[in-house]
């Protein structure tokens, strides 16, 4: 079993030096994802986090503190970073995605169809001290095969991104850290 590529949150607002939400070693990862892309070519699908129009409960406090990201979803912060914007439009025109959340997890009713009760998931993208983590122990939870791939994701920083790499391997077999390298031979 190969898996579903899911691409998590590989927009501007984390890849943009200056942005509040930058994440350090997004670059690096635009091109292992994409390998993964083209690699996984119909078994993948983008997310996206956009901002609640109406914060509630403990969102309020927390756009308090980040205020700069109140914005629409189709405003240019949100958009899928130019280096894996054309896969996802692909994947956009074929009826697949992108899964467009307000929640740091993207898993749900979209991905576990996506991904099947007995699937495997493989995970990309930003942050892993945030949207994977939460994404990742979701889906296992549910029971499903999780694969993160270490160095198509990044974190807030290297020692965060190391120490939720460290905390999601805790549930192995349930969660299994591999490489890009793994993900492609596994395909």
């Amino acid at each position: 079993m190969s898996g579903k590529l899911v691409v998590i949150d590989m927009q501007n607002v984390f890849g943009t030096p200056g942005s509040g939400w930058n994440t350090a070693g997004f670059g690096a990862i635009v091109e292992p994802i994409a390998r993964l892309v083209e690699a996984y070519g119909d078994d993948v699908l983008f997310t996206r986090y956009v901002s609640p129009a109406a914060p509630h409960g403990a969102w309020v406090p927390y756009f308090e503190e980040w205020a700069f990201a109140l914005q629409p979803p189709d405003a240019d912060l949100w958009d899928i970073t130019p280096g894996l914007a054309q896969a996802a439009a692909r994947q956009q025109a074929a009826g697949v995605g992108p899964v467009t959340k307000e929640t740091f997890s993207k898993w749900g009713p979209e991905l576990a169809e996506f991904v099947g009760a007995d699937g495997r998931m493989v995970l990309t993208g930003v942050s892993s001290d945030c949207c994977v983590i939460a994404t990742a122990l979701a889906a296992a939870d549910t029971g499903v095969e999780v694969w993160v791939v270490s160095d198509a994701t990044a974190g807030m920083d290297e020692s965060t991104h190391a120490q939720a790499l460290y905390i999601m391997g805790l549930f192995g077999p349930l969660i299994r850290i591999v490489t890009t390298e793994e993900a492609l031979a596994a395909r």
